[in-house]
């Protein structure tokens, strides 16, 4: 398996992604959805825990690869000493199940292949039945079963519980593999042509880029960002994954690996904004309703996450036989950090609705309704402390991010009220509201030595979710504080240019161990400040650097260490290229992206 994160693509189905390599190696497959349990995993231990490597005999990382066109769809190229021969890799847009699609092509001279598929049921620990049945390779392991044929047939045999195969093609000629999974109490699906199923992902992905609207600078950069965000989501219900891994590093051999694996509601006002705004009013429908149904029930019981169809419960545990990504143990799978209180979840519900609203988004009277019970929740719970947005597992504290947020839900009620009258609603009660949180969070969030918004009340440390004070409106973006808060963020906060969240040391921590790296959408969120407050020449070189970090495919990760020039952190991170699109959008709007 390969050692650094950006060396792996995408590819998925719109129910699940795999991660592979520049190896030609699929290290990271959960089937069938984002949050099942892994069938590859090797991208969190070795080969023995499930990978599947398709190159040249004896070779190393391809030569180049890339996407096609502005699709999902992945060519590796290696050039041998023998010939040249292309990989393409991807995943259809399944109608019964789901399946990876693996064409070889040789583009001239001959080239000798090789074939090694090592499935490992249960994130790397479950060894299948293997047989044969119909001329294909079939896997049976409890409640996964799954089928490997070629076309045309090529030898294969078993070796050290693997299945492999050898062959050589030689100049025009085509060898394709195609692995389905079913639950193994069901008949094997039909078979699917790979050829066809390759012409009908390109037109897909092809027809849905043309409703991208954004034709300003760096486009391509944008594309990709929106086609990766296409990605995430899961096309059942239209939640959106923060990522397709769980447990990558945000600090090489640390213990900050966490599941990303489930949908945030802090993501919720910037991805519909950043679909809104280019052009894709389906998914921003979607994850609205995604959002209504997760959120329903006791304002009481809001969490600040969900599982892909809305589920409540996501337990987390640790799987010791997996040695983590480069040793970075403990490998967890779910996240106990939806048990935390995190305030500022009601002003992104508030925020999102009122966004879809003003975007003529189709609304019903239960929506106001709902909005209503959990601004009112809200109002007896916003002067109490939390775990904040960054989710700390240290002591709870009152965060001025949280307040700020508590503020949006009230002014988004306000706003909302007074563009339509006819809604059941106290306009001066949620006025009231949001003038005693603007003037509590002036008072105690606020270090007027240093003229900055510090982390939380009392504290002398500082949060980059401080620097959104000016977007959502809490502020002007020309007020001293907002300008001081960038400032003292920039220098306290960054690292080589780029920002950290907040600092990982001092009297107030998180309550873990070691530190992080730089987090990406913060770097986005300081341009966007940057642009807000004038510095506009300074906001576009910052995100000219921020496009640089992307890896050869033009992905990025959670986070970013400029010390050792790689990424960090669960990849690709849906935050990470939402903070792409916002700051491209925003520096458009001037004609300065480029």
């Amino acid at each position: 398996m390969t050692q650094r994160i950006e060396d792996y693509a995408l590819i998925g189905d719109l129910q699940t992604a795999a991660l592979v390599g520049r190896n030609g190696s699929i290290d990271w497959l959960c089937l069938p959805r984002f949050d099942s349990a892994a069938c590859f995993a090797a991208l969190l231990g070795d080969e023995e825990n499930g990978h599947w490597r398709l190159a040249p005999t004896g070779a190393g990382d391809c030569t180049s690869r890339s996407y096609v066109g502005e699709s999902l769809i992945l060519e590796s190229v290696w050039e041998t000493r023998t010939g040249t021969v292309r990989v393409t890799d991807f995943m259809p847009q399944r109608d019964v199940a789901p399946d990876i699609v693996r064409i070889v092509e040789c583009v001239s001279g001959s080239v000798e292949m090789s074939s090694t598929l090592r499935l490992r049921f249960d994130y790397g620990s479950i060894v299948p039945w293997m047989r044969r049945s119909d001329g294909h390779r079939v896997a049976v392991a409890g409640p996964d079963a799954v089928w490997l044929r070629s076309e045309p047939e090529v030898k294969t045999w078993g070796q050290h519980y693997s299945t492999c195969s050898s062959f050589t093609v030689g100049a025009g000629e085509k060898v394709s593999f195609i692995m389905t999974w079913h639950p193994s109490h069901r008949e094997r699906p039909p078979l699917i042509d790979p050829f066809e199923q390759l012409a009908d992902s390109l037109e897909d992905w092809e027809k849905w880029a043309t409703h991208c609207r954004y034709e300003g600078p760096h486009r391509a950069a944008v594309m990709r960002s929106l086609i990766t965000l296409k990605a995430l989501i899961y096309a059942p219900t239209g939640g959106i994954v923060a990522a397709p891994t769980t447990s990558l590093p945000e600090e090489m051999g640390g213990v900050r690996n966490w599941d990303y694996r489930y949908c945030w509601l802090r993501d919720s006002t910037l991805v519909l904004g950043a679909l809104l705004a280019a052009g894709y009013q389906e998914e921003a429908v979607a994850w609205r309703d995604w959002l209504l149904r997760a959120v329903a029930g006791d304002p009481a019981d809001l969490q600040i996450m969900y599982g892909l169809g809305g589920e409540r419960r996501l337990p987390e545990m640790e799987l010791p036989w997996l040695s983590g990504f480069a040793g970075s143990a403990p490998v967890r799978i779910g996240n106990e950090a939806v048990n935390q209180l995190q305030l500022d979840v009601y002003g992104e519900v508030m925020d999102s609705l009122h966004v879809a609203r003003a975007a003529g988004i189709p609304t019903e009277r239960h929506i106001w309704a709902l909005q209503l019970s959990l601004l009112g929740f809200l109002e007896s719970k916003w002067r109490e402390p939390d775990e904040g947005l960054w989710e700390v597992r240290g002591p709870r504290r009152h965060f001025v991010h949280s307040k700020v947020m508590a503020w949006v839900a009230a002014d988004r009620a306000v706003r909302t009220l007074e563009s339509d009258p006819s809604l059941e609603g106290d306009v001066k009660r949620w006025r009231a509201m949001r003038d005693e949180v603007h003037r509590e969070v002036c008072e105690k969030g606020f270090d007027p030595v240093r003229n900055t918004f510090t982390q939380s009340y009392g504290s002398a440390e500082l949060d980059a979710a401080t620097l959104l004070i000016p977007r959502v409106g809490f502020l002007p973006p020309d007020d001293p504080r907002v300008v001081g808060t960038v400032d003292a963020v920039r220098a306290e906060l960054g690292r080589e240019g780029l920002v950290r969240r907040y600092t990982t040391t001092g009297p107030q921590t998180d309550g873990l161990p070691g530190s992080e790296g730089t987090f990406l959408v913060c770097s986005f969120w300081l341009a966007d400040a940057l642009h807000m407050t004038g510095r506009t020449a300074e906001a576009k070189e910052l995100f000219e650097r921020l496009l640089a970090l992307r890896n050869d495919v033009g992905l990025l990760s959670e986070e970013y260490d400029p010390a050792a020039g790689r990424q960090l952190g669960n990849f690709p991170q849906a935050f990470s290229h939402i903070g792409l699109v916002v700051t491209a959008l925003a520096l458009a709007e001037d004609g300065t992206a480029g």
